[in-house]
């Protein structure tokens, strides 16, 4: 159904890409704050007691990273949706400018093979041994 010049497939198919393109812009702006972040660096002379005081901000650093990766792919996929959307669309388009639809030929072969298959039938009903 049209609305208007635009198909609702069509819309569909915008509205998914471009809320792809949000969450993608959404992503990267993220990863840009989190990477032009301030980052400390400590200087201890004991091991154990650095390596104890860097595991939390590490941790936390592994937290925005994969949320970072979820984001993006999560965004990536919803805008591939979207521009499938799009191409179904024009592609269905196409085919049905180019196709004219036959209705008298479609209802011939459907009545010419109903035939065949009640032949194939009765050959295998008669060919059928009873089992004791």
């Amino acid at each position: 159904m049209k609305i208007g010049k635009i198909d609702k497939v069509e819309l569909a198919g915008l509205i998914v890409l471009f809320i792809g393109i949000i969450l993608l812009a959404f992503t990267f702006f993220s990863a840009y704050t989190f990477l032009t972040g301030e980052l400390n660096i400590l200087a201890t002379g004991d091991i154990l007691q650095a390596f104890g005081e860097s595991l939390a901000p590490l941790i936390e650093a592994i937290i925005r990273i994969l949320y970072l990766g979820i984001m993006g792919w999560v965004g990536s996929l919803i805008t591939i949706r979207g521009v499938q959307l799009l191409k179904k669309e024009k592609t269905e388009t196409a085919q049905t400018q180019q196709q004219p639809v036959k209705t008298e030929s479609k209802k011939a072969t459907k009545q010419e093979s109903k035939p065949e298959a009640t032949e194939v039938e009765t050959e295998a009903e008669e060919t059928e041994t009873p089992a004791l």
